[in-house]
C-alpha cells in the first residue's frame, strides 16, 4: 500500500499552523512544517522524500513567500503551491502566481476550502503523470520521442511551439518550459481569442477570478514571462503583443 501524500506546510502563525495540521492529518495527509521562510527554503530545495504538495504563507520570517516560490521554479521545482495571503489586492495576488505559485487562497479562510483546494491540486498533478506516462509508452511503441497528444484541444501549435496543456509544457525549438496551472490557464484563454483583442479587466476577472471594478498594471509583468517563453526576441514581441490602454493580443501567424 502506498505512502499518503505529504503536505508541506509554511506558516508562521502557529495557532494557524496546528490547526491546518490536525486537519491535514485528519484527512489523511503526512505532513511536514516549517515557521521560517529561510529553513522552509532549504528544505524544500533537497527535501529528504517526495512533496506532493505545498501550502505556503506569503509572509514569513526570512524569505518570504514570493521569493520561495520563485527560488523553487528557478531550481526547476515544479511541485504544486498553494499560496495563503492576508493580502488580497489583485497586485498581490497576482505576484504570487507570477512567482510559481498554481493557485492562492486569501486569509481568512473556510478550511474546508483549503482542503478542496488542495485536492484539486493533487487531482491535476496525478491526471498530469498519468497523461505523460501514457504518452511515453506511446512514444515508445512507434519508436519516436516526439508523439504528442491526439486531443487538438490538449495541444495548441504555432510558430515551431506546441503548448501542451495537458502536461502543462511549452515546447519550443531546444528547449521544453514547465507551465504552472496559471500560466497554462493564460495561454489557452489567449490562444482560444486568437486575433482578438482581451483587456486586462477581462484576465483578471475570468482567468484568475479576480473581481475588481478597474484595471491594473500588474498583469505586465505576468505577461512579460509569458513572452520570454513564446517569443523568439521577447523585448519585441510579434505574439503576443500590447494593445495600449486596453490589453493583449494573442497572434499566431503575424
Amino acid at each position: 500500500m502506498s505512502e499518503s501524500p505529504l503536505i508541506a506546510l509554511i506558516e508562521d502563525e502557529e495557532h494557524l499552523a496546528q490547526g491546518l495540521l490536525f486537519n491535514l492529518a485528519a484527512e489523511g495527509y503526512r505532513t511536514h512544517h516549517e515557521s521560517d521562510g529561510d529553513a522552509a527554503l532549504a528544505y524544500l530545495l533537497a527535501p529528504p522524500e517526495k512533496i506532493a504538495a505545498i501550502v505556503l504563507d506569503c509572509m514569513l520570517p526570512g524569505a518570504d513567500g514570493f521569493i520561495i516560490a520563485r527560488a523553487l521554479r528557478d531550481a526547476q521545482c515544479f511541485t504544486p503551491i498553494l499560496m495563503l495571503t492576508a493580502r488580497s489586492r489583485p497586485e498581490d495576488i497576482l505576484e504570487g502566481l507570477e512567482a510559481g505559485a498554481d493557485d492562492y487562497l486569501p486569509k481568512p479562510f473556510d478550511l474546508n476550502i483549503l482542503l478542496v483546494r488542495i485536492k484539486s491540486l493533487l487531482r491535476r498533478t496525478a491526471w498530469q503523470s498519468t497523461q505523460s506516462s501514457v504518452l511515453s509508452s506511446r512514444s515508445a511503441a512507434e519508436g519516436s520521442a516526439s508523439v504528442l497528444p491526439e486531443s487538438p484541444a490538449d495541444t495548441y501549435t504555432f510558430n515551431r511551439r506546441t503548448i501542451r496543456f495537458d502536461a502543462l509544457e511549452l515546447i519550443a525549438p531546444h528547449r521544453t518550459t514547465h507551465l504552472t496551472v496559471m500560466e497554462a490557464d493564460l495561454l489557452r484563454y489567449l490562444t482560444d481569442r486568437a486575433g482578438h483583442i482581451v483587456s486586462r479587466k477581462a484576465l483578471l476577472e475570468e482567468v484568475w477570478h479576480i473581481r475588481e471594478d478597474t484595471d491594473t498594471r500588474a498583469i505586465d509583468n505576468f505577461i512579460v514571462r509569458l513572452r520570454r517563453y513564446i517569443e523568439d526576441d521577447p523585448a519585441n514581441p510579434i505574439h503576443l503583443t500590447t494593445v495600449r490602454g486596453i490589453g493583449y493580443r494573442f497572434l499566431p501567424n503575424p
